[in-house]
């Protein structure tokens, strides 16, 4: 074999540049299975180097189906690198595996992809290749029993790639157009809207005691009455929770009502929102 095809060879089987193979194979003294060695060590090292950069890009993918569906974010350095044609291969294939195991990160890095390689061993490699820092981040898979998933994208750059992605998963007895009609809403809804959780109660207590904390600064200087400060206090607390509780926002299809009394006007028989994920780059 010629030494042009050896790069050509070893360009196919590693991804790597022709400068790069070409070193390679001369500090190999020709020896194939040994530069594919120096070039995964080399890798190594370049992504090493380019992990203590800041990833605010990337996409969100989803996999799976309306029984059993997952999110996952995978973050780059730039935009440009998140609409190139070989990380949206590899995130297209990571979302898909992360949807068989069920969003457990750790089994994920150790699966094995396509290319028998696996998901750590195959993200080195795209670092090295495309020359970013690129970071697995946030996953979540819903898989309920009687229910539905419906999934919203926003800002899509392919089928099932996006910057922001919404999944909402609804017990129900049986299928109808009203609930598939609702649960498009819904999503559409929790991509707006940005909810906290279902009800007020399942807001996080630290991001309770955080805006408890900055209403009381905030009113510390204002002069009033201890009084009347503490109901000022109490009344924007009540406004924060339903804000951000699914249950009691204004419905976006129409904000003079509620998302719980749009659930009882369509009287939709047994429905209840399981649970859902709003995932967007940047946030």
């Amino acid at each position: 074999m010629s030494d042009i095809d050896k790069v050509k060879q070893l360009r196919k089987s590693t991804g790597a540049g022709f400068k790069d193979c070409n070193s390679a194979l001369k500090e190999a003294n020709g020896d194939l299975d040994k530069a594919v060695e120096i070039l995964r060590v080399k890798g190594i090292a370049k992504a090493s180097k380019k992990m203590s950069r800041d990833a605010s890009e990337g996409v969100i993918v989803i996999s799976g189906d309306e029984k059993k569906m997952s999110l996952i974010e995978v973050n780059c350095e730039t935009d440009f690198v998140a609409k190139n044609d070989d990380f949206i291969e590899f995130v297209k294939e990571l979302s898909e595996i992360n949807n068989n195991h069920s969003s457990n990160i750790d089994e994920l890095k150790k699966a094995k992809m396509k290319n028998n390689k696996t998901v750590e061993e195959n993200l080195v490699s795209l670092i090295a290749k495309i020359g970013e820092k690129i970071t697995i981040g946030r996953s979540k898979t819903l898989n309920n029993d009687n229910s539905k998933n419906f999934v919203y994208q926003h800002s899509v750059i392919k089928e099932n790639v996006s910057k922001l992605a919404v999944i909402v998963s609804l017990k129900i007895d049986k299928n109808s157009e009203s609930i598939d009609l609702f649960g498009k809403q819904l999503s559409m809804h929790i991509a707006a809207s940005n909810p906290m959780a279902i009800i007020e109660s399942d807001i996080n207590q630290e991001l309770i005691d955080k805006e408890v904390n900055l209403i009381a600064e905030e009113l510390k200087n204002s002069g009033k009455p201890e009084e009347i400060a503490k109901k000022i206090s109490l009344g924007k607390i009540n406004k924060f929770k339903d804000d951000n509780s699914l249950m009691t926002q204004d419905w976006v299809m129409d904000p003079k009502m509620k998302v719980k009394d749009v659930i009882k006007s369509q009287e939709l028989s047994n429905l209840e929102i399981n649970e859902f994920v709003r995932l967007k780059i940047g946030e």
